[in-house]
């Protein structure tokens, strides 16, 4: 992710295959033609004996956790989890509208990162018509997934039965099926150990049938710390009747202190011989993550071996690098990048735009801003952009959204971006620098800018010299793309949508630069009319083209066995107006509010807003090569010749 396309994930796993014989059995995703529930996916992965994995993650405290959480999906998407799940917090209203709320997490994980999320409601304690409020505000932000639970009380207090309330599990899921049909794919929780509330363990294993007949499509298990204890649990549910899948819960052991909190609010009891083994290590935590690491891969092993285990669920407490060793040791976590995109940009997960499959690439970087602005529409483009003489993209009014704000704290981001901005110079230095990976004159690496978060895309390597050189002479780029002619679609810096295909780009840039340099450019482009270019400023009182306005022209597309051409990336020329004022306000938002008002460095970014042109070049000869690279040095070459000795062209 970054500069240029991002390193993307799959929003949604495999369809419906055409044929039973051509069910995949890897975790490379295709591209989405129609919506699959959460346990249709279940029950896909059973019949071509695919095993999966899923992850849990529980809301954090503060806003800047809620930013760091977020930052982690994007991660662990790219592993290819069949779906995550939220926890529920009664204590800390998680059913509201705060960063840290479970309900606001788990929309933004559906929406803004594309993951496959389940929430998790719990009723206890609650009214019905609350419940039905958490579920219909879940249905409306795009979230399909629920697991149902009784739960514990908020703050302590003593559950009890409520007149018009649902006093167990049972009860919610039977809610659900009755206000919402198949809305929801409903998960319920499983106790190996048996319920810690229920006097005894067959009594439990009832109550989870009633679940279960109520309407319930899978079982996620409490965690265990012996594998004999759920393959007894998975027998006994089978002898009595209980048919959908059961999903075993993992929690890798990570620390000391973690383990016997988890033991003291599940209400667990660790066997000893795990005692004996942590005990010597018990304050060395590395030590103790390794243990857990490794007893996790020789727990998974064995369950995975079984046949009525379709996949394993982890408890992650929110840290995924002892998680994501298990399942790299498994062979479970994906490695290949090109498999994990079904698309050159991340889809999202939410059920409205299972379809889209057109996005314009200016948005590149910024896919959650693209997200944001448009998801008020109510129709995506499938197939082609098409002929839209006004996409109405919203405002971005709010530069703090958390799913959109910056990772980087204040002084972190000086450090990389300059302390002190001497001159634009010093601004054309950190372009360079994040292009390069190099140190900055502070003795940091330039990790992101403003409109790439992250660092440069893989992809990026191809042309990284010539970016260099660019920014070095002024020419700000902020996205770009190589031509490629007939990639594999399995290529890891440039593949997408499944193996078997061929990709194809046109070279594409786009950047900031002064006035003198657009001059010359126009000029050094006469002689390159298989070059698209557009030119605005930020006032928008400069807009030139020599592109069609109302056609876009499709920069990315790919060739698929038994498959119409997909072409997921496009130039609008309008789309670009909108984007325009996004990727100016950016200098001020982001950089510009780093320095004291009126301060040389403020003045500096100021200038850069006022003065300078966002442009973007497309080379429509996909085939013969990049030309842009040869447009722009003679650009800069004629620029400096002619600077100083020759009035500037007025852009008309």
């Amino acid at each position: 992710m970054g500069f240029g396309r991002q390193d993307t994930a799959p929003a949604m796993e495999l369809l419906h295959c055409v044929n039973g014989d051509r069910a995949s059995k890897s975790n490379t995703p295709s591209v989405p033609s129609s919506p699959l529930t959460l346990i249709e996916k279940i029950n896909q992965k059973i019949a071509s004996g695919e095993k999966f994995f899923s992850l849990e993650f529980f809301p954090p405290r503060t806003p800047n956790g809620a930013v760091n959480l977020i930052a982690k999906f994007d991660r662990i998407s790219v592993g290819c989890p069949l779906f995550c799940d939220v926890t529920w917090h009664p204590a800390g209203d998680p059913g509201g509208d705060k960063e840290t709320s479970s309900m606001t997490i788990a929309s933004a994980a559906v929406n803004y990162c594309g993951i496959d999320t389940m929430l998790h409601i719990s009723c206890a304690n609650t009214v019905k018509a609350t419940v039905t409020k958490h579920l219909m505000k879940a249905k409306s932000l795009g979230i399909r997934n629920i697991l149902a639970l009784r739960g514990d009380p908020p703050n302590g207090e003593e559950w009890q039965a409520l007149d018009d309330g649902l006093a167990y599990g049972t009860d919610m899921v039977r809610h659900i099926r009755q206000e919402f049909g198949d809305c929801f794919t409903v998960c319920v929780a499983g106790y190996p150990n048996g319920h810690p509330d229920c006097p005894t363990y067959e009594e439990d294993l009832q109550h989870l049938k009633e679940k279960v007949d109520a309407g319930a499509d899978f079982i996620i298990t409490q965690l265990f710390f012996e594998n004999k204890t759920f393959f007894k649990f998975l027998q006994d549910c089978q002898n009595i009747g209980i048919t959908i899948p059961i999903i075993p819960g993992i929690m890798p052991i990570q620390g000391y202190a973690s383990l016997r909190h988890l033991v003291k609010l599940s209400r667990l009891e660790v066997p000893q011989w795990i005692v004996d083994a942590i005990e010597p290590i018990k304050d060395d935590d590395e030590a103790i993550r390794k243990y857990g690491v490794q007893l996790g891969i020789e727990m998974a092993r064995e369950l995975l071996a079984h046949d009525q285990v379709p996949g394993l669920h982890f408890y992650t407490l929110n840290r995924e690098v002892a998680t994501k060793e298990i399942l790299t040791a498994l062979g479970l976590w994906c490695q290949d990048p090109a498999a994990s995109r079904p698309l050159p940009w991340k889809p999202s997960a939410n059920k409205k735009r299972i379809c889209e499959d057109v996005r314009p690439i200016f948005w590149a970087s910024r896919p959650k801003s693209y997200l944001y602005r448009t998801s008020d529409w109510d129709e995506f483009p499938n197939g082609r952009w098409g002929n839209s003489s006004s996409p109405s993209f919203g405002e971005l009014e709010d530069h703090h959204l958390f799913y959109l704000r910056s990772r980087s704290k204040k002084d972190d981001l000086l450090k990389m971006w300059g302390e002190e901005l001497r001159n634009i110079e010093d601004v054309f230095e950190v372009f360079k620098c994040y292009i390069s990976g190099e140190d900055n004159r502070y003795g940091v690496k330039v990790k992101s800018l403003p409109w790439n978060e992250d660092t440069v895309a893989p992809e990026t390597a191809l042309i990284k010299e010539k970016l260099e050189f660019l920014n070095s002479k002024g020419i700000l780029t902020i996205n770009s793309q190589p031509h490629v002619n007939a990639a594999p679609s399995s290529d890891p810096l440039v593949g997408w949508g499944g193996s078997g295909g061929y990709i194809y780009q046109k070279a594409y840039l786009e950047f900031f630069t002064c006035k003198e340099v657009v001059d010359a450019l126009l000029k050094v482009l006469k002689e390159y009319p298989q070059v698209n270019y557009h030119v605005v400023n930020c006032e928008g009182s400069v807009n030139v083209t020599n592109a069609d306005t109302f056609s876009p022209i499709a920069v990315t597309w790919g060739v698929f066995p038994g498959k119409e051409i997909a072409q997921p990336t496009v130039v609008d020329p309008i789309s670009f107006e909108s984007w325009k004022d996004e990727a100016f306000d950016l200098w001020q938002q982001k950089w510009g509010k780093l320095y004291p008002e009126d301060s040389p460095s403020k003045l500096v970014i100021d200038n850069i807003c006022k003065n300078y042109y966002l442009v973007n070049l497309v080379d429509n000869d996909f085939v013969k090569g990049n030309c842009l690279w040869e447009t722009l040095e003679k650009t800069v070459q004629l620029r400096e010749k002619t600077l100083k000795s020759e009035p500037a062209e007025v852009i008309q």
